[in-house]
């Protein structure tokens, strides 16, 4: 399962995103299936290297996300099918923002359950390489103003 929500990732939108979904993975953990529970949540940090300015380090406000919704979460539901199979996961659960997002807010919660921690890690650590290389979201940097003093 994939979603895209609007702003930032918090508690409720989470939940709100979920409900569905949650009651059938804690079954699931009832059951005794579940050996491996990782979550992973993508941060926006302060610092960032600016490309323009020949990778100097400056302070970040928000990152601006973009997608194409219909597109960015087929994709990513493929995308999460596809590990989730490989991997041979009972669950893979990613959700990811669209627009502003403030530096320490989070912008990304990807969630994996299986039956072993090896299978759910490696699955964690495909999902976001595979995320950033081939999902159609954009992320623009909104950069700290700079003040100078003339």
């Amino acid at each position: 399962m994939a979603l895209i929500v609007d702003g930032p990732l918090t508690e409720l939108t989470e939940r709100t995103a979920l409900v569905e979904r949650s009651a059938r993975l804690r079954a699931l953990d009832r059951g005794g299936k579940v050996g491996a529970s990782v979550r992973f949540e993508g941060i926006v940090r302060r610092n960032e290297p600016d490309h323009d300015r020949a990778g100097e380090m400056r302070d970040l406000t928000a990152l601006e996300y973009q997608t194409y919704d219909p597109m960015a979460e087929r994709e990513l539901t493929a995308l999460a099918n596809e590990i989730a199979n490989r991997h041979q996961l009972i669950s893979l659960i990613a959700l990811h923002s669209r627009g502003r997002v403030e530096v320490g807010q989070i912008s990304f919660v990807l969630t994996a359950a299986g039956t072993h921690r090896a299978e759910t890690l490696a699955a964690i650590d495909e999902f976001i390489s595979r995320l950033k290389r081939d999902i159609p979201i954009w992320k623009t940097l909104i950069w700290e103003p700079r003040f100078s003093l003339h």
